[in-house]
């Protein structure tokens, strides 16, 4: 069948704006160097029309002159025109790439309202604050549990208060009787003795209430 009614040409892609942009910033990048070229020669004619005098060769070197300037003028305005071209379209492709990306923004959006009706439907504020109390109840319990665990046993009712602070400012009385040692300066222990034991002479004996008394201040027994 194919060779009896040929193939359909495949259908070109539609234009792009970018991409026409792009061939018409290469067309204007291509006028901008012919006008440089036409620059540098019509500069060479200046330079050399200084140094000719007045005549038909002077003149003939300024018809080129300006022949080459027709021609720059020329491409000068194909060039703003192409300029133009690329910004007006560079303007509706930014419009209809806005507009694309506002269109994407809004059905997002719209998939996002979706998502949260579906959940906000399994959501019920009643069961919440529901909820809420059970927990406060149970906190509430939970503290009296353990005041309850906290109470003492095994003491007497009928306690007087004031019986209370009285022991207690007696048992501060006590404590202070106990870090006092004032009392053990009154007990008089015997002297430390001054001589070397043994070399006191046995005939100087010391008397303590009639009682004769060592150099250490214990009584001497009798001897058998």
């Amino acid at each position: 069948m194919n060779r009896l009614f040929g193939r359909g040409k495949p259908k070109e892609p539609p234009p792009n704006l970018t991409d026409c942009i792009s061939n018409v910033d290469s067309r204007g990048e291509s006028i901008e160097k012919k006008i440089s070229k036409l620059d540098q020669e019509l500069l060479k004619y200046k330079e050399q029309m200084k140094k000719m005098r007045d005549g038909p060769s002077k003149n003939m070197l300024k018809q080129r002159a300006l022949r080459v300037l027709k021609q720059k003028k020329q491409y000068e305005g194909q060039l703003e025109s192409l300029r133009q071209q690329s910004f007006n379209m560079e303007q509706a492709n930014f419009t209809t790439q806005t507009l694309k990306d506002t269109k994407t923004t809004v059905n997002a959006m719209k998939t996002g309202l979706k998502e949260m009706k579906k959940e906000f439907k399994n959501v019920n504020i009643d069961q919440i604050e529901d909820l809420q109390d059970d927990m406060s109840d149970m906190m509430e319990q939970a503290g009296e549990i353990q005041e309850a665990l906290g109470r003492t046993y095994g003491l007497p009712d009928d306690i007087d208060e004031a019986d209370l602070d009285a022991e207690l400012e007696a048992l501060g009385d006590d404590l202070a009787l106990d870090e006092d040692t004032s009392y053990l300066d009154e007990v008089n222990a015997p002297a430390a003795p001054d001589t070397v034991p043994g070399a006191q002479d046995k005939e100087a004996v010391k008397t303590q209430d009639g009682i004769q008394v060592d150099e250490f201040g214990l009584p001497i027994l009798a001897k058998n």
